[in-house]
């Protein structure tokens, strides 16, 4: 036994021997901060509504999960009617969104390049640029 490796010697060879493996973080590409939040669905929409109410009747309270399972509970018990509200507020900020993104996406994909300048500044002075290159044609 004198001669036989210990299972700590071969991790030990193998870690050495092993090529770093990226974690999750890693592989993720960075997240563009100008890019549109998603948007809440209904029962988001519900909740915060529910802590502002919840708060106000709990003054006290400082736990996150118990305005977590009572709003869960409340959503639960809740009817297709009642619900109704809090989806069309959900739908309508989807709508918001998906308008956010289209433009998003449109600044990426032709936008790079552009400077900060309006697009009537960038008229304009392509507009003297042309009256100035006549001046220089007519001598």
């Amino acid at each position: 036994m004198k001669g036989a490796k210990s299972k700590a010697d071969s991790r030990k060879a193998d870690s050495r021997l092993a090529v770093k493996k990226q974690t999750k973080k890693e592989k993720q590409a960075a997240k563009d901060p100008n890019k549109p939040k998603r948007p809440p669905s209904a029962f988001f929409v519900f909740m915060e509504d529910f802590r502002r109410q919840y708060k106000e009747k709990h003054p006290t309270n400082k736990s996150v999960a118990v305005v977590g399972k009572a709003g869960g509970d409340k959503w639960k018990s809740l009817s297709d009617e009642e619900k109704a509200p809090y989806q069309a507020a959900a739908e309508k900020r989807k709508e918001e969104y998906e308008r956010k993104m289209e433009a998003y996406n449109r600044k990426l994909a032709g936008g790079d390049d552009e400077s900060d300048k309006s697009k009537s500044e960038v008229n304009d002075e392509d507009d003297e640029e042309v009256s100035g290159d006549e001046d220089e044609d007519d001598d």
